[in-house]
């Protein structure tokens, strides 16, 4: 026998002998990870208990693991984790659209020309108000979302803005070293004047936080006026020139690795998401009866009845008898006895029935029956009135001329 050692299979890393642990993390989190809502709404749905994780209802604050099942809307999913590369979206916001997800007033918002995603989402790094134009950035990596949007980061944001109005330099100087507004002290990390008009400046302005309309409450705080503002950088991510307004852009996968590594997200490991159980069905399985004692039911002829009535239905067919004494359709008692007659038996009439005037005796002139000229109407056997089912070519009714009123009048013939 050999002594050589059996390899086995196994799904381990080489080396390890300890089970891998599973990834575990906050329900909401998974659930807006998948692309079902945002973790504020999604805590509601939880605490209102319509989501279950393996068939019980899910409590706020629960947390699931990799390979739990989790129920909402009448659907299946299983918690797995995200293995697909990050991605970043470099969109072109144009005026008029929202950066939400769901807007109550119905406005138009960026999500809905971003392409489609299969078990993620994307997340916008930050917000541009709804005049605001420019770079937006959006990932499918929540912690690279959070780590470009906290504050501690300390992410430049550059801008180029017009201001309605002169500006004079003493504003742009008071602007660079600080200003006072209701949620604090702001201010620019650097201004800089790039053209000027009779009735617009225009300048480019860079920020290091991301509060909420800060360029714009910056400006009105010396009393001036944005009438344009576009964001063209973000870190240090600029807006492509050649991307059109409302057009999307991903980055390169290269870049989007830099950008991990920049922030020390490589070696995070791999967040959960939801993905969707194949084939669910809620059909009622078909069930096969084979045997008498297990007869079943069928559907023939608008009745539930059984395979025996169906094959019954075929045994009504009459058999044409062969042979000689086959009289007419509706000849009565005696008919087809093979008794001959005056108008019964003889060889049979396939045309029967599809005559008007049925059948005419022996020796009679075969042909259509002709009236007098000048008849309107052809006449048939029994007249109109007689059969008022029978079949009539064409009529013309009383009253109506059927001569031209262009064609001179014909003569009557006379007899020759």
């Amino acid at each position: 026998m050999s002594n050589t050692p059996k390899k086995v299979l196994s799904l381990k890393a080489k080396g390890s002998d300890t089970p891998a642990t599973k990834t575990e993390e906050r329900l909401h989190k998974v659930l807006a990870q998948a692309g079902l809502g945002s973790r504020r709404a999604l805590e509601e749905r939880i605490a209102q208990g319509l989501v279950k994780v393996n068939g019980e209802v899910a409590r706020t604050g629960q947390s699931v693991c990799s390979g739990d099942r989790v129920e909402i809307d009448g659907k299946t999913f299983v918690a797995s984790a995200l293995t697909d590369p990050a991605r970043v979206l470099l969109y072109n916001k144009p005026e008029g659209e929202v950066t939400t997800r769901d807007d109550p007033e119905g406005r138009p918002t960026v999500f809905e020309a971003l392409p489609r995603l299969k078990g993620a989402r994307w997340i916008a790094v930050g917000r541009l108000d709804i005049n605001t134009t420019g770079l937006l950035l959006l990932t499918t990596d929540g912690e690279l979302a959070n780590a470009l949007m906290h504050p501690s980061s300390n992410i430049q944001r550059e801008y180029v803005c017009r201001i309605h109005g002169e500006v004079p330099e003493d504003v742009v100087q008071r602007l660079a070293k600080g200003v006072e507004l209701e949620d604090g002290l702001a201010k620019f990390d650097a201004i800089e004047r790039i053209g000027s008009s009779d009735s617009h400046a225009w300048f480019n302005v860079v920020l290091s936080e991301g509060r909420n309309r800060e360029v714009r409450r910056l400006w009105e705080s010396q009393g001036f006026q944005v009438s344009r503002l576009k964001r063209v950088r973000y870190g240090s991510t600029p807006l492509p020139r050649p991307l059109k307004r409302g057009h999307a852009e991903e980055l390169p996968e290269a870049e989007v690795e830099k950008l991990r590594g920049q922030f020390r997200l490589e070696d995070k490991p791999a967040v959960l998401t939801l993905q969707p159980v194949i084939g669910q069905r809620k059909s009622r399985p078909t069930e096969i009866r084979v045997g008498k004692d297990r007869k079943q039911a069928s559907y023939v002829n608008g009745a539930i009845d059984d395979e025996a009535r169906e094959l019954r239905r075929f045994d009504n067919v009459r058999e044409e008898p062969r042979g000689r004494g086959r009289g007419r359709p509706g000849g009565g008692p005696g008919a087809g006895k093979g008794k001959r007659g005056p108008g019964r038996g003889g060889p049979r009439d396939d045309n029967f029935g599809n005559r008007i005037d049925g059948p005419r005796p022996a020796g009679a002139r075969q042909g259509k029956a002709r009236g007098p000229r000048g008849d309107a109407q052809p006449t048939h056997h029994g007249g109109h009135d007689a059969n008022p089912a029978a079949f009539r070519s064409w009529y013309v009714p009383e009253g109506v001329e059927t001569g031209s009123k262009v064609a001179p009048p014909r003569t009557p013939r006379g007899p020759k």
